[in-house]
């Protein structure tokens, strides 16, 4: 395109244990919505929202893919391409916050990054509207294991009080967004294509 401005479309991937929130935090992102009503994602679903980051229009696709193990194997055709993976646990359930390493592991595998280790993850410790007193992971907890991961951002949200859902997806968009810009300088829209008799040109990086 000659303006040199692409809209971007940034692949977003919600991992986690069933019943941490996923959903609730992608609809409350998208549509401002949150319902009391459970209701176990199957396979997986995403919701597409346009937002500007850094005076770039980019268009984020968030995937919201089943906690359940039976629908893991679903996963490679869902995780290629990802962008960011955010990994999301409840703070009052420990044990969804001791699975955030297998997902993340489970993340590695199946989408294969070309750089695993420079590869963005953001956590969520969702569900902070519950009484403090039913609380099970310290955000200290929580904030070491980001650093051991290469300092990964951390938010505690609540998708039914809407905290930190929007600052959370702003963060998760700019990663998203860092990584997009590594592509585009390595592969290049134009390619010129060397015409007949120039096809042995010194220059042609073949």
């Amino acid at each position: 395109m000659s303006s040199g401005r692409k809209k971007v479309l940034l692949k977003v991937i919600i991992l986690g244990d069933s019943g941490v929130g996923k959903t609730s935090l992608m609809n409350q992102y998208v549509s401002k919505s949150f319902s009391n009503q459970y209701k176990a994602t199957i396979g997986a679903d995403f919701l597409t929202k346009e937002v500007l980051v850094d005076d770039r229009l980019v268009t984020m696709q968030i995937w919201d893919t089943a906690g359940q193990e039976r629908f893991q194997s679903l996963g490679v055709a869902f995780y290629r391409g990802a962008d960011c993976c955010v990994l999301a646990y409840d703070v009052n359930n420990s044990k969804t916050f001791e699975h955030v390493d297998q997902w993340r592991d489970e993340f590695l595998i199946q989408a294969s990054p070309r750089d695993p280790d420079e590869f963005p993850f953001v956590l969520l410790g969702n569900k902070v509207d519950v009484e403090e007193s039913k609380r099970m992971v310290s955000p200290k907890r929580a904030m070491a294991w980001c650093q051991s991961k290469g300092n990964a951002p951390y938010f505690e949200t609540s998708a039914k009080e809407a905290i930190n859902v929007d600052q959370a997806f702003q963060t998760i968009a700019r990663n998203a967004l860092s990584r997009e810009t590594d592509v585009d300088i390595d592969f290049p829209d134009t390619i010129n294509l060397p015409t007949n008799n120039q096809s042995h040109d010194p220059g042609c990086a073949c």
